[in-house]
């Protein structure tokens, strides 16, 4: 079934390039080392021809950074010298791996310095330390292409191959085995990372699960308090906690095939009435199956509410196809969902070998203009919700066919484990939402942003128009940047953002801050404020 969406074109991204195996299983790689083939130091400014070629990418079309300089950089020795210089002169850094910032924390003329890790991409097992070492520069597919086919094993993230390790991860990052496996930050051991101190001396800090005092806590940052924040990973390293043996069983194995079902329904074959009951039964069922000891409890499910403009509306689901019963509960679930909507639909099944999974479908090219909005769920829409749901995705005419809400299954392992463990402070979520516009001409921002704002607003007209953490909602995601939630025009809730992405570890995020970034370098709208700091202004 087409798709004619921007998320599911991410979701069906290939990975380009060619990727090959670097370091097959019994290599060993050494902290921070250099190698013959590293690249750099690359240093570029605006004259360069090839300074555009790293600052007009347009991952979002709407923002386009102009930093006095680049450095493309190839080794933790040289991001350490990068980071030394900026930090000599004061100068406002970032820092971009895979490239995919939902806003402008990265392309923002305010930026002077860019440090550009997107060549640091080695992907090795370190047998000293028992860990996977993944350089901040990989993608997700890189990252399940080396580690399957050289290990058999994987971590559970996104599902846009093209996405970059540095940010993903840092944001706590999840994906389709995320109910059976939990958060990628759950199997992080440790992180590489550059920091300064309070003379602008930068150094390499290596900071694990086992660390102690203020390194622990700097490790404890990057499992889910966002990028951008303490300073520059270099690499992550991954180990499964409490897991033994060899190299095969220290990280989660991934199925060796997937078994998943698509159900589709067009807008014109749905009337309100169909429309409320259908969004019933999908909220009710993911409700009453959101724990890890449900038969369900490993399954991935995402519903894409396409704009009426679209045409579609589609429930994607999928199970390990080795799993007894995973036709037989595919076909319920689908029952459950076609019989509540009484309306005609579409159903097609396919099982594939799990790498193609994650690596196959269509490359979203990117430069496109849009605008992404988030919010976490505890419990499903509401009757009013589901209303407003239905109403906005009705309005306006072609312009919008872009334009969706992505509903992703979260729960099972996500939600086992304490909202403390880690920075990532959402373990009690049951969906998460992004409302998404997307457009291509400049003319249209305005009605664009307009649209989707409006709808997130209504959504969340109870709590000041943003998902105030309550029993209802969770907060937002941080992978999922959205600036509106710092402007008090349109979060009039009294809730500051950094409440609704991090919930009550701000105040700890907040020292680490102080600890590690003393001069407040690495900030953007969003970021972590050391104490005593005013908040990031609205952009």
């Amino acid at each position: 079934m087409a798709r004619l969406t921007r998320r599911r074109l991410l979701e069906l991204s290939a990975l380009s390039g060619g990727a090959t195996l670097l370091g097959g299983p019994a290599a060993a790689s050494t902290p921070g080392a250099g190698s013959p083939r590293t690249l750099g130091p690359v240093v570029l400014e605006p004259d360069d021809p090839r300074y555009a070629e790293l600052t007009t990418r347009g991952y979002n079309g709407r923002f386009t950074g102009s930093p006095d300089v680049v450095h493309l950089v190839g080794s933790a020795e040289q991001v350490v010298r990068a980071v030394e210089v900026a930090a000599r002169g004061r100068r406002r850094v970032a820092v971009r791996s895979g490239g995919h910032c939902f806003e402008n924390l990265v392309d923002d003329p305010a930026v002077r310095v860019l440090i550009d890790v997107s060549e640091m991409t080695e992907v090795s097992y370190d047998p000293r330390r028992r860990v996977f070492a993944v350089e901040a520069g990989a993608t997700l597919g890189r990252v399940y292409r080396t580690l399957y086919l050289g290990w058999g094993v994987t971590l559970p993230g996104g599902g846009c191959p093209a996405v970059g390790v540095g940010g993903h991860v840092a944001g706590g990052g999840y994906g389709a085995l995320s109910r059976r496996y939990g958060l990628v930050v759950d199997h992080l051991h440790g992180v590489e990372v550059v920091v300064t101190d309070p003379a602008g001396r930068a150094r390499l800090v290596t900071a694990t699960r086992d660390s102690t005092g203020a390194e622990r806590d700097l490790w404890w940052a990057h499992t889910g308090g966002g990028g951008g924040n303490f300073g520059v990973v270099t690499r992550y390293l991954f180990r499964t906690p409490g897991a033994a043996g060899g190299p095969a069983e220290l990280l989660p194995r991934p199925p060796g095939a997937t078994r998943s079902m698509s159900l589709g329904w067009r807008w014109q074959d749905l009337d309100r009435a169909a429309f409320t009951r259908l969004l019933r039964a999908h909220g009710d069922w993911h409700h009453r199956h959101i724990g890890s000891d449900s038969p369900y409890g490993e399954l991935s499910s995402g519903l894409t509410l396409g704009h009426r403009a679209n045409g579609l509306i589609t429930v994607d689901a999928a199970l390990d196809a080795a799993h007894p019963r995973a036709g037989e509960l595919l076909d319920t679930f689908a029952a459950r969902l076609t019989g509540a909507a009484g309306a005609p639909h579409t159903s097609t099944s396919t099982t594939t070998p799990w790498l193609k999974s994650v690596l196959g479908g269509v490359q979203w090219p990117g430069g496109a203009r849009f605008k992404s909005k988030s919010t976490l769920l505890r419990k499903p829409w509401d009757d009013r919700q589901i209303g407003v749901l239905h109403d906005h995705l009705s309005r306006g005419g072609a312009e919008f066919a872009t334009a969706a809400v992505y509903l992703t299954f979260l729960g099972g392992r996500i939600n086992d484990v304490p909202s403390e463990a880690t920075a990532m402070p959402h373990r009690d979520c049951l969906f998460s939402a992004v409302h998404e516009a997307l457009w291509g001409e400049e003319e249209q921002t305005g009605r664009q942003l307009a649209w989707v704002r409006d709808l997130y607003r209504e959504l969340h007209a109870d709590t000041g128009g943003v998902p105030v953490p309550n029993d209802a909602n969770s907060g937002a995601y941080v992978n999922y940047p959205d600036n509106d939630l710092a402007d008090p025009r349109l979060n009039t809730s009294g809730v500051p953002w950094s409440t609704l992405y991090h919930r009550d570890l701000y105040a700890r995020l907040r020292r680490v801050k102080e600890r590690w970034d003393p001069l407040d370098l690495f900030h953007h709208a969003l970021s972590v404020r050391p104490p005593g700091a005013e908040p990031s202004s609205s952009p």
